[in-house]
């Protein structure tokens, strides 16, 4: 029995983003898409993604709403987020809400440098449970 693939949800209004992430993430992840956060709260009802790759800059509900809702539920808000944004860090800093997600990548952004940052990312959150698990034994 094989080691089944982590779960990674994009929210893109880009529908270019979402087949760049696709293609570049689909072989190492199962990978799930939605244009909007509307659209990710009703997958959301469905799935439960290991991750979540959240754009900021969206029509009608931007990424910073998005992050509001999913951590103020309680069904959602231990999934990991991280922000794929054109904004820099210094923006992303001067919002309060950047202090619930696990990260931040940059678009645009390297192939390798993604792949290594959702790894690590997938490795902190392992490390964080282990020793959860190994707390509460």
């Amino acid at each position: 029995m094989g080691v089944q693939k982590k779960s990674i949800l994009l929210v893109d209004d880009s529908t270019m983003n979402l087949t760049l992430v696709n293609a570049l993430l689909s072989n190492a992840y199962t990978l799930y898409t939605a244009i909007s956060g509307a659209r990710m709260f009703k997958l959301l009802k469905h799935i439960r993604p290991d991750l979540i790759l959240l754009d900021i800059e969206m029509p009608e509900m931007d990424g910073y709403e998005v992050l509001r809702r999913l951590k103020s539920n309680a069904e959602t808000a231990d999934i990991p987020v991280v922000f794929l944004t054109a904004h820099d860090m210094e923006e992303i800093g001067q919002h309060s809400l950047v202090m619930e997600t696990v990260g931040h990548i940059t678009k645009p952004f390297a192939e390798q440098h993604l792949l290594s940052n959702i790894e690590r990312i997938f490795i902190e959150q392992e490390a964080i449970e282990d020793f959860s698990l190994g707390i509460s034994a």
